[in-house]
């Protein structure tokens, strides 16, 4: 027989046996309250749990759980969770269904399975806002799979450490609205060339760790809303084209670190980057920088280039008055933030 519950806070007596329940009160007078239920760690057979009507956060990780379909998610309680974890189990498939009751949640964490495969409707009827389904074995997914019922809001979605060689494109001709993803890290998987995510409001894209052989003019387009791309660590020996990232003219942060091989194919590499403010060329082989790198970047703050090194940007505005014409020049300023730091704390 399993021991009495813990509880936590003033009311959890339909807690399940070896779960953890904890209530959190708010408002006047706390006449309004929200219930986390912990029932990780437990047996694959506890599902489906009987859980309370007022929960907003079940986790029901590292049960070793084979499968999830509508009736391990059944019961009156499971329309009300905004929070589901299931990582850490042994999921290889998912029923198109299986979240189908579950109408308020945005955050739901299926990392550390063994999925191989993601059904298009997986999502379509739920609000979601965060989507964990790293560290899987997933080889191909479809773009539209990500379409929910979330009216417009921001959708982040993990997809790293899985075996991606591929994503299919949504396609405007299927009359549907393309998913809101604006946050999607395809990071460590085995893509060999940027995936066409054009129609995607992107803002942040990680690509980090793919053996990716060419970055070439027209790998980006149609992410000018794209303000944060990751491209460190890349396998093989990666090549950048002139031009390469033109078609970002909305981007301010660019990481190419950790590709040790990665050479100058010419700074009209960066063409097109008006707005790239932060770039990271830490452990690769785009050091020493060419002159006329900062002509094609105006609005660059910041390189760090490695070991501690970072490199800002600074204008020397010359004599007054102005001639007509007169072109400010720029310049960067580099300083050892290692040695910085080694030097304030030999004052102390």
């Amino acid at each position: 027989m399993l021991p009495a519950p813990p509880c936590r806070g003033p009311c959890c007596c339909c807690c399940f046996p070896g779960c953890q329940c904890e209530v959190e009160t708010f408002g006047l007078f706390d006449s309004f309250s929200l219930t986390r239920v912990d029932c990780s760690g437990l047996d694959p057979h506890i599902v489906p749990v009987p859980i309370p009507l007022d929960i907003a956060h079940l986790d029901l990780s590292s049960n070793r759980l084979e499968t999830v379909n509508e009736s391990v998610l059944a019961g009156p309680g499971y329309t009300t969770p905004s929070i589901l974890d299931l990582s850490h189990n042994l999921l290889t498939s998912l029923s198109p269904t299986a979240f189908s009751r579950l109408r308020y949640l945005e955050s739901l964490d299926l990392s550390h399975n063994g999925l191989a495969t993601l059904p298009n409707e997986s999502f379509t009827s739920l609000p979601l806002s965060d989507v964990n389904l790293s560290h899987n074995r997933l080889r191909e997914v479809s773009v539209p799979a990500f379409a929910t019922h979330s009216q417009g809001r921001a959708l982040h979605v993990y997809l790293s450490h899985n075996l991606l060689h591929r994503l299919l494109s949504h396609s405007s001709r299927t009359g549907r609205p393309a998913p809101t993803i604006q946050s999607l890290n395809l990071a460590w998987n085995r893509l060999r060339a940027v995936p066409d995510l054009r129609g995607l409001p992107l803002s942040y894209l990680s690509l980090d760790g793919n053996p990716l052989a060419a970055i070439g003019p027209d790998a980006f387009e149609g992410l000018a809303g794209l303000t944060h791309l990751s491209l460190g660590s890349l396998q093989g020996l990666p090549q950048l084209a002139p031009h390469g990232f033109h078609e970002l003219q909305g981007l301010q942060v660019l990481d190419l670190s950790s590709n040790p091989r990665l050479q100058w194919a010419g700074p009209e590499v960066f063409l097109g980057l008006g707005s790239l403010q932060e770039l990271n060329l830490s452990d690769t082989g785009l050091v020493p920088l060419p002159e006329r790198l900062l002509v094609h970047l105006p609005a660059l703050q910041s390189i760090s280039v490695g070991q501690g090194v970072q490199c800002r940007r600074l204008g020397r505005e010359g004599t007054y008055p102005r001639q007509p014409g007169f072109i400010p020049k720029v310049a960067l300023h580099c300083i050892d933030t290692q040695d910085l730091a080694a030097r304030g704390s030999n004052t102390l």
